[in-house]
């Protein structure tokens, strides 16, 4: 048996309850879809971003059956900044997911990968010019963010002799706080409606759809209801005033993942709405505030709630120590680079195996030289050993999109498909990736 000087500690958080004693309880995880996770490790490397297919598309078949079953015209739009690796992508694609984008960037990143510009959704409040021509020219739908948008349609208009098809964002009190009142014009103040009538009055363009999204992560599915009516009390107050023909309402995103926010003490399963009820929401509104028989199409720009349960990333123990009030710190080959939304989330930490001994309040520190970078400060875990890999998770969302190539280069991704196949679908970063573009000063 090894050594290990001994210690003492004072247990002073999540003592015994009715569920048992947190000294002996260890979550255990051997495996993602069959494939073992010491094996992931070995054949990509750690740290290693895994994907599950299943996840994704048992995740995306379910929420579209509770829209459909209610509602005749529903159109997902895969949310690219969500997560925009090719294959995740291509899998929501193939499901019949449109893409929905908010930078030029993400608008070549779809037009690339075959998606055509009428099957793209441009959002964002800031699109370039050249990238506005692009997206008129392709057929795009634009939703427009500000007024200087709105100029700029009308100019490219002008330049290629055509009346452009719009849509606009809207803003809105539906008693979420705080408000995302920063995209978009507010309903409240009738900016919104004066927007749709300058659009009218310009004779350049014409509104055809109306957008809003109203915050992420939510918890209250009537939040959704409110948004709906107020977009429905929009659309029918500039088709009957303004003579557009609203084609369709799109409701944004947001819909929560069964990740644990912190500060919230009730588990995933109790606080987060069911699809069932965010669907019951939304296209009970619809019926409500409809005022002919022609319904508009339904779009929602879903990409958390598809993809976050889907995501996992096993990082291993590189080394551990002693902090001065005695807590173990564990030094962990992933860290807040590569997960940005440890700052929001207390992950579910899983264990290879079950280890002997008792648990102590422990750290999971990551690589970087940095004393922000903690993924979980106070956990209880058993004696680790270099090399024991642990799966974080639900990571799939955000993450990968957001992590830094900072001090550690960004790792590798592996998807695991229907068949408990893993392949690789994105390379981890080297020194070449990291150069590609800079540029050598002649002396």
């Amino acid at each position: 048996m090894k050594y290990e000087k001994p210690t003492i500690n004072r247990i002073d958080f999540q003592m015994s309850s009715k569920y048992g004693s947190p000294l002996k309880t260890q979550k255990i995880r051997t495996n993602i879809d069959g494939v073992k996770v010491n094996e992931l490790v070995k054949e990509f490397g750690s740290p290693l971003f895994v994907f599950s297919q299943r996840t994704m598309e048992e995740k995306y078949n379910k929420l579209h059956n509770a829209f459909s079953s209610r509602y005749p015209n529903i159109k997902f739009g895969w949310s690219y900044k969500t997560n925009y690796l090719n294959e995740i992508c291509n899998i929501f694609h193939r499901m019949g997911s449109c893409a929905e984008v908010v930078s030029e960037f993400e608008y070549e990143k779809a037009r690339a990968l075959g998606v055509e510009g009428k099957d793209i959704i441009y959002n964002g409040p800031y699109k370039s010019k050249e990238s506005l021509r692009i997206a008129v020219k392709e057929g795009a739908k634009i939703h427009i963010d500000h007024l200087f948008e709105i100029n700029d349609l009308e100019d490219i208009a002008d330049e290629l002799g055509v009346k452009i098809p719009v849509a606009i964002r809207v803003n809105m009190d539906t008693g979420i706080y705080p408000q995302w009142s920063r995209f978009g014009f507010n309903y409240e103040s009738q900016e919104a409606y004066e927007a749709a009538k300058r659009i009218k009055d310009g004779g350049k363009l014409y509104m055809t759809g109306l957008h809003s999204h109203i915050g992420t992560f939510m918890l209250d599915a009537n939040a959704y209801r409110l948004e709906t009516i107020k977009l429905m009390q929009l659309k029918n107050k500039i088709e009957q005033e303004l003579g557009f023909d609203i084609e369709y309402i799109d409701i944004g995103g947001g819909f929560a993942s069964k990740n644990r926010l912190k500060g919230i003490y009730q588990s995933p399963e109790v606080v987060v709405p069911t699809v069932d009820d965010y669907a019951e929401a939304i296209t009970g509104a619809i019926y409500e505030m409809q005022q002919n028989k022609k319904l508009p199409t339904l779009y929602l720009e879903t990409g958390r709630h598809l993809i976050d349960e889907a995501g996992f990333l096993l990082t291993s123990v590189w080394g551990y120590k002693r902090f001065p009030d005695g807590k173990k710190g564990y030094i962990l080959d992933a860290g807040v680079n590569l997960l940005y939304t440890a700052a929001w989330y207390n992950f579910n930490i899983e264990l290879d195996s079950r280890y002997d001994g008792i648990n102590e309040p422990s750290t999971l520190n990551g690589p970087l030289c940095m004393n922000i970078d903690v993924i979980e400060e106070n956990i209880m875990l058993p004696a680790l050993n270099r090399g024991s890999v642990l799966t974080i998770s639900p990571v799939g969302a955000y993450n990968y999109t957001q992590s830094m190539q900072f001090i550690r280069y960004r790792p590798a991704v592996v998807l695991i498909d229907n068949n408990s196949n893993a392949h690789l679908i994105r390379e981890g970063d080297d020194l070449s990736a990291v150069n590609y573009k800079e540029k050598k000063i002649k002396s």
